[in-house]
């Protein structure tokens, strides 16, 4: 049973994506709850759920029209689903944003306590961060 909830949890999620449903995306998280970006992006790290709720709304702001999200398909297990997505909106630079996702959500007692995100970052680079890179670390 608990998979099939964590999926419907995943769909839930998606769907306050999707309106641009910010309170429903913050309070899905957990107290702990984070979110990580994977890459060398602008916009990769780890977020805790303060952060995501101080930036959250500017995702939408980006994209006035929304960002749609698909889930193309989910498998659970456990405490985890991996999810395989697409994404595409319209961004303020008047450029379509539109990229492919691996999410892997891991829930405890119904909340999200970590969603790790991995997308095309040429693409996050190119549209979202208007072709802007991080500094280069010389360690």
């Amino acid at each position: 049973m608990q998979n099939s909830t964590n999926k419907q949890l995943v769909d839930a999620f998606f769907d306050a994506l999707n309106r641009g449903d910010v309170e429903y995306i913050v309070n899905a998280y957990a107290d702990d709850g984070c979110v990580q970006t994977m890459g060398n992006t602008l916009i990769s790290g780890v977020f805790n759920r303060d952060q995501i709720a101080a930036s959250a709304g500017g995702i939408f702001e980006v994209f006035p029209a929304g960002l749609k999200f698909t889930a193309l398909a989910m498998v659970a297990e456990g405490d985890k689903v991996a999810v395989e997505a697409t994404s595409e909106g319209l961004h303020v630079s008047g450029r379509t944003y539109s990229n492919d996702y691996h999410f892997l959500f891991q829930f405890r007692d119904g909340k999200l306590l970590r969603l790790k995100e991995y997308m095309d970052t040429e693409r996050v680079t190119d549209v979202l961060c208007a072709g802007q890179r991080p500094p280069t670390d010389h360690r």
